[in-house]
């Protein structure tokens, strides 16, 4: 499984840290099992239920905001330096998995992705946070889940979270 998640996510190879890099692949792996999903489900699994017939899938959209959320950490670290530390394993590892939850906040029934019994109760951002603390992702990681959507607006973010945050939307709102 584990070469799997790096086919879809390969920006997950440029953690530093070995342990985290470890514990953000099993969390996105046991977050497929625990919601059935297989690889190829990623590919098909729209990002959002927002978006009626949504064309824009998990995997590209995961990969969309890490990508984003890196060149913008690049940028602060070019003009700002140490003014504006970014923490980049942190910063990688909450991007791949800040719609972790999404794996078990859908399911898909007769072909149609929908809410699940537990998307009905826990949007992402709650679902995926528990999830990474069970597994022993840092703090910082579960902050990132917790705080990325707007359910974070009326709480202090890090500054990857930050970034994270408006990668986040800089790849949702246009679709809109």
């Amino acid at each position: 499984m584990k070469s799997k998640i790096k086919e879809m996510f390969p920006e997950i190879e440029e953690i530093q840290d070995a342990q985290l890099k470890e514990k953000t692949y099993r969390c996105i792996e046991v977050a497929m099992e625990r919601g059935g999903w297989s690889p190829y489900d990623l590919y098909e699994m729209p990002f959002t239920l927002l978006i009626p017939e949504c064309n824009v899938k998990m995997v590209d959209h995961v990969r969309g905001v890490t990508v984003t959320a890196m060149a913008m950490a690049d940028a602060f670290s070019r003009i700002y330096g140490k003014k504006i530390p970014v923490d980049r394993d942190i910063l990688i590892s909450g991007a791949i998995l800040h719609d972790v939850g999404k794996l078990l906040e859908y399911k898909r029934e007769g072909g149609k992705f929908q809410k699940s019994e537990n998307g009905k109760l826990l949007r992402h951002p709650f679902s995926g946070a528990i999830l990474a603390g069970e597994l022993g992702l840092p703090d910082e990681i579960q902050h990132i889940i917790a705080v990325h959507s707007k359910e974070g607006d009326h709480g202090k973010r890090t500054t990857e979270a930050i970034l994270i945050h408006h990668a986040d939307f800089a790849n949702f709102e246009p679709l809109h």
